[in-house]
């Protein structure tokens, strides 16, 4: 097997099912490390005697996008409160859809413990968000004759605001990799991400009454699945994208600012449904004052560049809470070194970078 060039010490490849915290609620150092499935159980998150309230957070991102629309549903307890969001975009007119609701104290929302090990459900005034694994999970599977927890082949994800009626199917093909990290802040301090990316789909979205099927080969659904105890401020860059160029399907996940001086990364590119892990931190080229402008990223076998068409922006402050994001949508392209040498060059790629500053 050939040498990963920009591997380190720290990226430990998970091979085998493992908890992601001790009885005392501390994180588990066995748990520290990356993987192609989901194999981290993150059931005791949020228990034991070194649980700090607040701290917790909790949430299951999607997003759907087709070639005239997008869709985003958010279902989420940061311990103090539940945020939702349904969020829909015309990629042709940039006419958009929303509802968010910020429920203080947590009330009326379901969280699964680990990924598809139950429903995840959000209900707030005007809005309604369902997302419910397929019942034949792939618990027992083997890979590489190691037994791990596997997800489930295929997520109803179903959601309800004024105007909008979602009802949508994000299919998981049996040999799909995905990208979960566990993220070392400190003993205390720690977050369990899963990026699954290019994932096909399927269904209808009902705009104002009026049905809009899904094209089947050019829908994809994005995860972000995420558990852990967080520090009280944050900021992080986000860039993901699915899409087929040159006769390849391709998955983007890259990650930045948050994972800095931790040994852990979330960057890697999916190739035909295998996870290219990326180790190295890499470099963002941003300008904060025109988020419309190309964003440039590059590591040792990277160089892409996100060309957005539409800046998504958010502005909360509520005091001690607080946070910006700017989710800019458009195009990827670039290209990419695999550790085999081969070089596949990228373009077209539909997807979003976003930049993050959070207090929480």
């Amino acid at each position: 097997m050939p040498t990963d060039p920009d591997a380190h010490a720290h990226a430990r490849e998970l091979t085998v099912g493992v908890d992601l915290t001790g009885p005392d609620g501390r994180l588990n150092p066995a748990a520290v490390g990356w993987a192609r499935h989901p194999l981290v159980d993150t059931t005791g998150i949020g228990r034991g005697p070194h649980r700090s309230w607040g701290r917790t957070k909790r949430w299951e991102y999607w997003n759907v996008a087709t070639p005239t629309h997008v869709m985003a549903l958010t279902v989420s307890s940061l311990d103090y409160a539940a945020v939702h969001e349904v969020w829909l975009f015309d990629r042709t007119d940039h006419r958009t859809w929303h509802r968010s609701a910020t429920v203080l104290p947590a009330r009326r929302v379901t969280l699964p413990p680990r990924l598809d090990d139950g429903a995840a459900h959000a209900r707030a005034k005007n809005l309604t968000i369902d997302i419910e694994p397929d019942g034949a999970h792939r618990d027992g599977l083997h890979f590489n004759g190691l037994h791990f927890n596997g997800a489930a082949p295929s997520v109803h994800l179903r959601a309800r605001i004024p105007g909008v009626e979602i009802d949508v199917v994000a299919v998981r093909p049996a040999d799909h990799e995905c990208l979960a990290v566990v993220v070392p802040f400190s003993a205390t301090r720690f977050q369990y991400t899963v990026k699954d990316v290019a994932l096909p789909a399927h269904g209808t979205v009902r705009i104002d009454g009026v049905p809009h099927t899904l094209p089947p080969g050019q829908s994809w659904a994005v995860l972000d699945h995420g558990r852990g105890l967080w520090p009280y401020r944050v900021r992080w860059q986000w860039g993901a994208g699915s899409g087929v160029s040159n006769g390849r399907v391709i998955g983007i996940q890259f990650g930045g600012a948050w994972t800095a001086g931790t040994g852990q990364t979330e960057n890697g590119v999916i190739l035909d449904g295998i996870l290219h892990k990326i180790h190295d931190e890499l470099a963002w080229q941003v300008d904060r004052a025109n988020y419309l402008a190309p964003w440039r990223i590059r590591g040792t076998r990277l160089d892409a560049t996100f060309t957005p068409v539409y800046d998504r922006t958010s502005r909360t402050n509520l005091g001690i809470v607080s946070s910006r994001t700017d989710q800019c949508f458009g195009y990827w392209s670039g290209s990419f070194v695999t550790i085999v040498g081969e070089t596949v060059i990228f373009d077209g790629i539909f997807g979003w970078a976003e930049d993050v500053d959070n207090r929480w």
